[in-house]
């Protein structure tokens, strides 16, 4: 059944290099939105976590088509990029790494917020009254705390962009090794007449990574309910 032709490998490499640069980049972003979100009180919070989970909620072709507007050839940060770095990221496949980092973000981040709520303050307390300072408590006791979520929400991001289809078609197109990413694959074999069989291990491959991403998830997020109960 997983018996892929060169091109369906490609498609599957792509993705799988669209899912590690686009978990990679939105990381430290992630990390610090979680933390903001999980500790840090102020005026516009409500607003900020709205933006950061509109992704979710909106249609993925939206979210493409604004990606379009900023980054494409003609918009205002795709200039920018292209004229002061030389680089195009609109029909590339740092495109289609960028839409699937902003279509798994809100994951990441939820999962890595609750983790960070789950890590008891008292115990900074105790570090800091032990005369560490802020970053020692925070290097030595909440973030490896916090680490399972962390984990949890990179698995969980990885696995959103790996299947990302709706914005990364709108921003980046159908390119053959450029940007035909597995799902874009298997939308192209199921256009063409008898592609249903190609389109099947395809399916399949799809299934059996997402699967193993949310059971890891899930066994990580077990770890921090149990940790957040003892």
């Amino acid at each position: 059944m997983f018996d892929f032709t060169p091109a369906e490998w490609e498609a599957v490499h792509l993705s799988l290099n669209v899912g590690l640069w686009g978990t990679l980049g939105c990381l430290p972003l992630g990390f610090v939105l979680a933390y903001v979100l999980a500790r840090v009180d102020f005026p516009l919070k409500s607003l900020l976590n709205g933006i950061i989970y509109l992704p979710l909620v909106l249609p993925p072709v939206v979210t493409g088509f604004f990606l379009l507007l900023a980054f494409g050839t003609r918009g205002p940060l795709g200039q920018f990029l292209e004229n002061t770095f030389g680089i195009t990221i609109a029909f590339r496949w740092t495109g289609a790494a960028l839409a699937a980092a902003i279509m798994g973000l809100p994951l990441m981040v939820r999962a890595m917020r609750l983790s960070i709520i789950a890590v008891d303050r008292r115990l900074e307390m105790a570090a800091r009254t032990l005369g560490a300072s802020w970053w020692r408590a925070f290097f030595t006791v909440t973030l490896p705390l916090a680490l399972p979520g962390i984990l949890a929400g990179a698995v969980l991001c990885f696995a959103k962009s790996f299947g990302e289809f709706g914005a990364t078609i709108t921003f980046v197109s159908n390119i053959p090794g450029e940007t035909r990413t597995l799902p874009i694959a298997i939308y192209s074999l199921l256009q063409s007449p008898g592609g249903e069989a190609a389109a099947l291990r395809l399916a399949g491959l799809s299934v059996v990574v997402s699967l193993a991403a949310v059971l890891g998830a899930e066994w990580m997020e077990r770890r921090i309910i149990t940790r957040a109960g003892t």
